[in-house]
């Protein structure tokens, strides 16, 4: 496990452009710094790549960002200024360093509801899925606080969701539950392909605490049904040695290996939204479980 230099962050999210590596994070009460290397290790701080939001006034969290023909689109998370509710953005740019700028004077959907934590997969048949969640801030299920993944096709020039939305994953199991009776999460989706089978990662538990945990599920389709492993977490903290690790991200070298973005707790003893940003191997064992090198 690659342990960078990069703290004071939360939700890394790396895209490679030919041999250099971009990290792009929760960094910024009013946008979003990035960072940039080309080895992995050694990273440079590169400044802010998306600020001044024509909708968001806060909470600018989670940025992922995609390479689609010859242009560069990020979508994140940040508060609506209409309502104060969370919502999610889609922000272009022409190189991926920025500046990015926002597709819309709003958010890319509202459902009237909080949604956060984003991701884009890109299907083999060439269709686009848009992952995404449902904010415990806002939704309440049998007086619990609950976040809950959903996911819907979205066109290919990000700009619209397409069909219905289907809830992918909720904490359902045990072992999401045994933190808190008041609030529970599945937050944080991460998905890959491999030999037909999807593989979705999630986050559980609160970001600021130690159990702050890593969970994988499989389908044979892109909107599930997904089976969760009954060995999960397949990341969490490691005793006196990193606490919290979690909201991790996918991608490839240049040789096609697979690897894992995801942050740690800057600080073991004193868990918060202080972060630091790792790197580390993704395995997939004779059974095809999906594990991390750690």
């Amino acid at each position: 496990m690659i342990r960078t230099e990069i703290t004071k962050i939360g939700d890394p999210f790396v895209l490679r452009v030919g041999a250099r590596y971009y990290m792009y994070a929760t960094s910024a009460p009013d946008g979003f710094g990035y960072f940039v290397s080309e080895d992995l290790v050694n990273w440079k701080e590169g400044g802010y790549c998306y600020s001044n939001s024509p909708w968001g006034e806060n909470c600018f969290w989670a940025p992922e960002v995609y390479a689609r023909g010859g242009r560069y689109y990020m979508i994140y998370t940040a508060r609506w200024k209409k309502n104060h509710s969370l919502r999610i953005g889609v922000a272009v740019a022409d190189r991926p360093e920025g500046p990015f700028i926002d597709l819309f004077p709003r958010p890319l959907f509202d459902f009237g509801y909080a949604v956060i934590d984003a991701t884009l997969f890109h299907d083999d048949d060439g269709k686009d899925y848009l992952y995404f969640v449902r904010d415990c801030s806002e939704n309440v299920i049998d007086g619990v606080h609950t976040s809950v993944i959903y996911a819907s096709e979205i066109k290919s020039d990000l700009t619209e969701l397409v069909g219905d939305v289907v809830k992918i994953s909720e904490p359902d199991a045990a072992w999401e539950k045994e933190l808190s009776s008041e609030w529970r999460w599945n937050e944080g989706p991460a998905l890959w392909k491999k030999d037909g089978r999807y593989y979705l990662n999630y986050s559980v538990n609160c970001f600021d605490s130690r159990f702050y945990s890593v969970g994988c599920s499989e389908a044979s389709s892109p909107l599930g049904k997904f089976e969760k492993y009954a060995e999960n977490p397949i990341l969490a903290y490691k005793e006196n040695d990193y606490s919290g690790p979690g909201h991790n991200s996918f991608f490839t070298d240049e040789k096609g290996k697979l690897y894992t973005a995801f942050h740690i707790h800057t600080d073991y003893d004193k868990p918060s939204g202080d972060r630091r940003a790792c790197i580390a191997e993704v395995e997939f064992d004779g059974a095809g479980k999906m594990k991390f090198r750690l």
